[in-house]
């Protein structure tokens, strides 16, 4: 009878044990701050639509059409916001992210609420087209 209880017991602690949610797939982030130059870059309207993989299992699309308003600067490159798709990076967590473009490539993400850059392992060439931030 002991026996039949000690291996019920393992078998409980194990389930417990191998059950726990634990954070497997994770964003690479690096801590930046954003410097906020006056809102000379022009805003940009995404002419092609971009797939990106994200090195953690998940890609995203960049839908063509989209405009992209300048944000701000960071050592990366600069950082757009767009109010036509929501954007996020995921891995084990969801984070909200704006794109980072540097000589018209996408180089990663921006993730305001962590005040960090997650970096692409392979820029993506954006194809665009300057627009008026009215348009």
């Amino acid at each position: 009878m002991k026996k039949g209880i000690c291996f019920i017991l393992c078998c409980v602690l194990a389930m417990l044990l191998f059950s726990c949610a634990f954070d497997l797939v994770h964003v690479k982030q690096i801590p930046t701050q954003i410097e906020s130059l006056p809102l000379s870059k022009a805003s940009f309207l995404l002419e092609k639509e971009v797939n990106v993989s994200l090195g953690t299992g998940y890609s995203r699309k960049l839908k063509q059409g989209t405009k992209w308003h300048y944000v701000g600067t960071i050592s990366y490159g600069d950082i757009y916001k767009t109010n036509d798709q929501i954007l996020t990076v995921e891995a084990s967590n969801v984070y909200e992210a704006y794109i980072v473009v540097s000589s018209g490539n996408l180089v990663g993400f921006y993730l305001p609420v962590q005040q960090s850059f997650s970096p692409l392992s392979n820029p993506q060439k954006l194809k665009m087209r300057k627009i008026n931030f009215n348009q």
